[in-house]
């Protein structure tokens, strides 16, 4: 061809980026028919162009101020590999309404990696000269937006929290989501019974570690576990396929008011909208709404816990605090004394108590050792609190009710309905039989209504006999004379429960013993 040159078409390649979120909810009839038309917006424009499309990235249920969405990961990964040389939005608050996004990609990264950025609805276009201006406006718009509506939705849920109105995702180990209200928790039978123990073994002495060792060693799932094991999703998955209790866990569950049927909620809050970090917040600041569920330990017994756990000090190293943790004091300068143990080969480990303000050799001592052996007080201290108890206070006639057993009750109900079904089945049993005989039936009829009738009948009593033993096996309901024997044992105080020892005494105040005499006052304060 005479002189004539070929002009080189260059291919033009552009990214369609969609985003629908639940912000938009008010604004749309379907989420695929809203993203299918953003879908078709941008394909026509590009079509209208002359530009290919080199891929379409969709993220439904992601806020325009989040930064992790997948697909819009995906596409700013393409474009820093020059995939591409133009985004496609419907608008800008659809590529992202936080400002910071705006000015650290469209204005910065953006002409670096050679992309063009071109919002459709906004007339926002990266090429043309004097647009920033806008695109800044439209930034600034967006982030206010997505401010209001934090604000909004920060304070409809306040008002919910003020009402007592649940509003978390899963609630506490014991309770679960009450079916018919989302906002209500009702109490979970199974997991409950596992933290009445809990608050237990507590009152007895047991220290966290010693609790969730005991936990483990029964084979009862953690919460983790708990809720994994009944394919409840939860943020804190099990690791590893164990799932095991610890201290921590204990710890929360022995401090945790929800338990005491009332809601408490806002103890942790964003830093900012713009944020997924969590702060703390002050507790006199949290939402407390008392009675908004049914409570699984009473006041009592919860404050009861709170008073020890707040005497303990360090365990012995298998979890378990002594009789005395936490009340003794040195008399003259009014420290807490600590426990130390003489481990000398060839003889018994004796406990004694020290002021902790007394430092072995080669340290400055704050004060003498105030030593008095463990063993000794917590004796002496027994043998004042049975003293008491033996002189001033009588064990009147006992009104107990037997304790309710939900499951046995549930069996026996079981049973009854059981025992009428099979009888039901029996007599229709007889009624075929007399249909077959009268000509109401034929025999094929009549061959596969009873095998039917009797597959049914065999299952009934199947389940019937399981749960006539599992009734035997369980022991009957303690008689009420019983349980007023058994109060007299334990008015014998033969070994003095912790709790008790934390509900009457305030103090024991240890003097330096006298090197003469080997005398050593022993001063104990009372609550009464």
């Amino acid at each position: 061809m005479s002189g004539s040159a070929f002009k080189e078409v260059r291919q033009i390649l552009c990214a369609l980026y969609v985003r629908l979120s639940k912000e938009d909810e008010d604004k749309r009839q379907a989420e695929s028919e809203s993203i299918q038309n953003q879908k078709s917006l941008l394909a026509n424009y590009a079509i209208d162009h002359g530009w290919d499309i080199y891929a379409v990235y969709c993220d439904e249920d992601y806020s325009g101020a989040d930064s992790l969405r997948p697909d819009f990961n995906r596409m700013l990964s393409a474009a820093k590999r020059k995939k591409f040389q133009i985004i496609l939005c419907k608008s800008q608050s659809r590529f992202t309404r936080d400002m910071e996004l705006v000015e650290k990609y469209i204005h910065g990264l953006f002409p670096i990696w050679g992309i063009r950025f071109i919002a459709v609805a906004d007339n926002a276009d990266t090429e043309v000269k004097g647009n920033k201006k806008a695109r800044q406006i439209n930034g600034l718009v967006n982030e206010w937006y997505l401010e209001d509506l934090s604000e909004s939705v920060r304070m409809v849920l306040d008002l919910k929290r003020r009402e007592g109105q649940y509003i978390g995702g899963f609630p506490v180990y014991g309770y679960k989501k009450d079916p018919a209200d989302k906002n209500h928790i009702i109490t979970d039978p199974e997991a409950a019974e596992v933290v009445r123990q809990i608050f237990r073994w507590s009152l007895e002495g047991h220290g966290k570690q010693s609790i969730a060792h005991m936990l483990n060693e029964q084979g009862i799932p953690s919460p983790a576990r708990y809720k994994a094991e009944r394919g409840w999703t939860c943020n804190h998955p099990v690791k590893n396929g164990y799932g095991l209790w610890n201290k921590t866990t204990i710890w929360r569950i022995l401090h945790n008011e929800m338990y005491t049927g009332t809601m408490i909620q806002g103890r942790r809050k964003k830093a900012s909208y713009k944020s997924k970090v969590l702060i703390d917040v002050p507790e006199e600041q949290w939402y407390r709404v008392e009675g908004t569920h049914e409570p699984i330990i009473d006041l009592e017994t919860f404050n009861a816990v709170q008073r020890s756990l707040s005497l303990r000090t360090k365990t012995d190293g298998g979890g378990e605090v002594h009789l005395l943790s936490g009340l003794v004091k040195c008399m003259d300068c009014g420290s807490t004394m600590s426990k130390v143990t003489n481990c000398r080969q060839g003889r018994p480990r004796t406990s004694y108590l020290r002021c902790k303000l007394y430092a072995g050799s080669g340290k400055a001592k704050l004060c003498t050792r105030h030593s008095i052996r463990l063993d000794k007080l917590e004796e002496l201290v027994s043998d004042r609190i049975r003293y008491y108890v033996h002189t001033y206070y009588e064990l009147e006639p006992l009104d107990i009710q037997p304790k309710r057993d939900a499951r046995r009750e549930a069996l026996e109900q079981e049973r009854k309905s059981l025992t009428a079904q099979l009888k039901k089945r029996s007599q229709a049993l007889k009624t075929l039989y007399l249909d077959k005989v009268s000509g109401i039936l034929t025999g094929g009829e009549f061959t596969n209504l009873n095998q039917s009738f009797l597959q049914e009948k065999s299952r009934l009593e199947q389940r019937l006999a399981k749960i006539n033993s599992e009734l035997a096996d369980q022991k009957k309901p303690q008689q009420q004379e019983d349980l007023a024997e058994r109060a007299k044992e334990l008015l014998k105080l033969e070994i003095v429960p912790r709790e008790l020892v934390a509900a009457l005494v305030d103090k024991i105040e240890i003097g330096e013993r006298n090197p003469d005499t080997g005398e050593q006052q022993v001063r104990i304060t009372w609550k009464f």
